[in-house]
């Protein structure tokens, strides 16, 4: 027989399991247990104690029968004689008896009082690995092992206890706010209506217009546990483990139809020991007749024999059914449970009303499972697991990490001075806006780049120095104070982002915005480029920057248009169609479009009465006749065509008398007529990286040239004219096939920057000491032309370039 310690390691869980155990699961383990003692109990007294007594049915009167009958109920053990209780002789002696009793258990006792305890003990062990299967299989126990690690992780983390216990607090100080009432809020929180809409981070277009709503202000509520770095990058790994569990889990329903099944095999089991052993519970018997056969070797043909064990066996047959009707109705009530309720599906909604973290999701498949069996052992487990499943508590804990590592002063050692003078600083993927950032009170530019979570408190309030704003990437939400003061604050924001949806809705109701930057695309069909119609709250906009892939202006930018004064559109290659609507931006002074694949000048610029500068850089224009209509536009001092296909330059550009800066480099140019040099007012000529062969004698006629580049050319002799220019700073000569420098540069007494690297040059001409702001710093040759010059020059030119008279460049 086995032992009981044998048979128990088959019903041997992991103690940590035993929150997967619910009730019904724990008392039918008890049931097992006590039914596999009923079958060892029975199983060791069949051992020991089972056999049968039998005697001789003699061939005699009822009477002797019944004396016969009477006798042979004693123990045959202590008969050495071979008479019956009358005196007859029953020519049996004590080896035939034991051969009688030995044929006769075989023969007359009931197959099930034989096989009663082993049956017992293979129903008992049947029903023990029904119960533990799914512990035990490979696709289910690894799941169930996972899940069980972290239950108790999630249980146990100090992030959990710290969580609740703020959430406790935040309800607290929530109801004191409702009682002392709106009074209390701060300088810039809005009274306004929409504040409890459900979109509460951002504005909505409506038809009637903008309706903003910003977050509320956050209540600060003191920390009732402290959360040291360890503890939190423990919370963290949490995080990042239900999340991948989750993914992992829910996908499937296998636990949950494993444990179905087992139930189903374990009811059926029930059903089938209980018709077999009603069947057979009445042939237990004390008396039984038996008809061996064997009369020739003994004589008889019938005996009557005893089973001695046939009281107990029954006593213990009642007892197994008991137990398996005890086990087989729980079996039933385990099946009702599994049906009664969508099991696959477990909704956190009572812990969302009993926290603050409303956003905790409904979970689905084997996950919902392995929480309804976790509930019927302690709903406190569901709860505390749930702060892992919400991003509002993984956003808490990001920031309280946060603020942790980016304390006030490892954020005052990035600030940098930019190329303005401005401190500044730039913060590049973090999990959120450390709170220090916000006691920079002297900051003038805050760039915040790839922060997807970032939120703006009212503490920004503390910044009166910040006017600039970078968000790239940077969908960022802003409370309601914080946005009452970037309002009447920022002058300047630059926006990028993938998707016009990134923009913050927030952006278009800054009122006090002067320079506004977007970056991202702007041509999706399915936002209909809001982006740029709805900028038409922005009425003190002056500068708008869209670097895009637009196919035309939209019509709605003319709300904004006659406040702009500079517009910029870098469009990344994509043909820009349509531009009536520039005929709109009277009061445009600066218009900048590139990469806009333009093949001619847009009629509609002939429009801007007030255009100063236009630049089209990077198009694909190849003819500029229309530059005639440029006479009309009395402002326009600055033209830039570079980067384009240009051959020619029309006698036309004569008529634009107020030009100042003309930039035609990186076109096709093979010559400068002579009209270039009728614009008397010219101070800046960049024609480089064109084909041009020489240098027009007429551009003497420029006395007013500041600076002239025309690198990149193939020009091999300097015209003396040239030098009449003696207001030139800059002369950029490199890359070209010049093999001489005329002594007369010396009459440029106003150099500042000389450019001849590339040439063909033999040396350098001695005069070039008297170029009086001429240093060598600003001297670009080759060093073995340098090192030619005379020790005097060269010493010249390397004086201190911090002279008095460097106060006129």
């Amino acid at each position: 027989m086995f032992t009981l310690a044998e048979v128990a390691s088959l019903n041997d869980i992991q103690p940590t399991y035993r929150i997967l155990k619910p009730w019904w699961d724990v008392f039918m383990d008890y049931l097992a247990v006590v039914m596999l003692m009923v079958a060892i109990f029975a199983g060791t007294m069949q051992l020991t104690k089972d056999q049968v007594v039998c005697l001789p049915v003699l061939q005699s009167t009822v009477n002797s029968k019944a004396q016969a009958s009477t006798s042979g109920k004693a123990d045959f053990t202590t008969v050495e004689a071979t008479t019956d209780s009358s005196g007859r002789k029953t020519n049996l002696d004590f080896q035939q008896y034991v051969f009688i009793n030995q044929m006769c258990y075989h023969l007359a006792l009931p197959w099930y009082s034989k096989y009663f305890p082993y049956l017992v003990l293979i129903h008992t062990i049947i029903l023990i690995v029904s119960s533990n299967f799914w512990f035990k299989y490979p696709k289910t126990c690894s799941k169930i092992e996972h899940f069980v690690s972290i239950l108790g992780k999630c249980f146990e983390s100090p992030w959990t206890t710290k969580a609740l216990s703020e959430t406790a607090c935040e309800d607290s100080e929530e109801n004191k706010q409702r009682l002392t009432g709106a009074s209390s809020l701060p300088k810039y929180v809005s009274t306004s209506s929409d504040e409890g809409s459900p979109s509460a981070t951002t504005p909505m277009i409506t038809k009637s217009g903008f309706k903003f709503s910003a977050d509320k202000p956050m209540i600060e509520v003191p920390s009732v546990t402290i959360l040291d770095k360890k503890d939190g990058e423990q919370a963290k790994a949490l995080f990042e483990k239900v999340r991948k569990f989750r993914a992992h889990v829910e996908d499937s329903d296998l636990i949950y139809k494993l444990y179905v099944g087992q139930t189903v095999i374990k009811t059926v089991k029930f059903i089938f020991i209980l018709c077999y052993t009603a069947n057979f519970v009445n042939t237990i018997s004390f008396e039984h007749i038996c008809n061996p056969k064997v009369e020739h070797l003994i004589g008889y043909t019938q005996f009557e024999c005893t089973h001695n064990m046939a009281y107990m066996l029954k006593k213990l047959l009642i007892s197994y059914i008991s137990l398996i009707c005890v086990y087989g109705f729980i079996c039933l009530y385990t099946l009702f449970w599994l049906f009664r309720i969508p099991l696959k599906e477990y909704s956190f909604e009572k812990v969302r009303e009993e926290s603050s973290f409303s956003d905790i999701p409904d979970v689905k498949n084997d996950f919902a499972f392995l929480l309804h069996m976790v509930d019927q052992y302690d709903q406190l487990y569901s709860k505390r697991f749930g702060v892992f499943l919400s991003e509002v508590s993984e956003n808490k804990l990001r920031e309280i990490s946060l603020n942790h590592e980016w304390t006030f002063e490892k954020l005052r050692q990035h600030v940098s001075r930019n190329a303005q003078d401005k401190q500044e600083l730039h913060l590049f993927m973090l999990s959120g806006v450390p709170d220090a950032v916000f006691d920079l009170t002297d900051l003038d530019v805050l760039k915040l780049e790839l922060i997807p979570e970032a939120k703006i408190p009212a503490k920004i309030s503390q910044m009166t120095n910040l006017q600039e704003l970078h968000l790239c990437h940077c969908p960022a939400k802003v409370e309601q104070t914080a946005f009452s003061f970037l309002r009447d604050h920022l002058r300047c924001l630059h926006v990028k982002f993938t998707d016009v949806a990134e923009i913050p809705a927030w952006v278009y109701l800054l009122k006090n915005l002067r320079e506004l930057y977007l970056i991202g695309n702007l041509n999706s069909e399915n936002n209909k480029m809001i982006g740029l119609e709805s900028l038409r709250e922005l009425r003190h906009l002056k500068i708008l920057h869209v670097k895009s892939n637009l196919t035309k202006i939209p019509p709605n930018i003319t709300d904004v248009a006659p406040h702009l004064t500079k517009l910029v559109i870098h469009n990344d290659g994509t043909k820009l169609v349509v531009l009536n609507s520039l005929k709109k931006m009277t009061n445009v002074a600066e218009l900048e479009l590139q990469s806009c694949e333009l093949e001619r000048i847009p009629h509609a610029i002939f429009s801007l009465s007030n255009l100063q500068e236009l630049d089209l850089k990077s198009n694909s224009i190849r003819t500029i006749e229309e530059i005639i209509s440029f006479q009309h536009l009395k402002r326009l001092t600055c033209l830039k065509l570079w980067h384009n296909k240009i051959v020619n330059i029309p006698s036309s550009i004569t008529h634009i008398k107020n030009l100042e800066s003309l930039y035609l480099s990186n076109n096709k140019l093979e010559s400068l007529p002579a009209a270039v040099f009728s614009l008397q007012k010219l101070r800046c000529l960049d024609v480089s990286y064109n084909s041009i062969l020489l240098i027009p004698v007429e551009i003497g006629l420029l006395q007013n040239l500041q600076h002239f580049h025309i690198t990149g050319n193939k020009i091999d002799v300097l015209p003396k004219q040239l030098f009449k220019c003696v207001k030139l700073r800059t002369l950029s000569l490199g890359q070209n096939c010049i093999t001489s420098i005329p002594d007369k540069i010396s009459q440029l007494v106003q150099l500042t920057h000389l450019e001849l690297k590339g040439n063909c040059l033999d040396r350098l001409p001695a005069t070039l000491g008297q170029c009086q702001l001429l240093r060598k710093s600003g001297l670009v040759v080759e060093d073995h032309l340098f090192d030619a010059l005379p020790s005097e020059v060269k010493e010249v030119l390397n004086q201190d370039t911090s002279i008095p008279f460097a106060n006129g460049i």
